[in-house]
């Protein structure tokens, strides 16, 4: 992290996402005045554990939403990840499609192998 904000996720690599989240944190902590040892409490997580998140990004996916709970952020991730809204032939040409991903195809090689037969060929 080059030590200012990520204005724009888009352009980040996940380590600079996951560092603004972290900075994203720290601040909704510094805003409601609570010391990060009594966010820790809170979260029910260690205060290296908080420390780590928001100074360097790293932490576990359970204590990153042990923390955004504990700040009372957990309304700020309903919007993740939610489905936007189609168009109707948009919804139409999904459901011809179906809702499964492709398979992959199988190379020779990966296909199973072919089954021998001890039986003398048939006359």
């Amino acid at each position: 992290m080059h030590g200012f904000p990520v204005a724009n996720l888009i352009l980040a690599t996940p380590a600079e996402i996951a560092a603004e989240l972290g900075s994203r944190l720290k601040a909704a902590r510094l805003t409601q005045g609570i010391s990060q040892a009594d966010l820790a409490r809170m979260a029910g997580v260690s205060r290296a554990a908080v420390t780590s998140l928001e100074n360097r990004g790293t932490s576990t996916l359970e204590t990153f939403l042990r923390v955004v709970a504990a700040l009372g952020l957990v309304d700020e991730l309903q919007q993740l990840f939610a489905a936007k809204p189609v168009s109707i032939a948009q919804l139409e040409a999904a459901s011809r499609r179906g809702q499964r991903a492709p398979r992959k195809r199988r190379t020779p090689a990966a296909a199973a192998p072919a089954t021998v037969s001890h039986q003398p060929p048939k006359r």
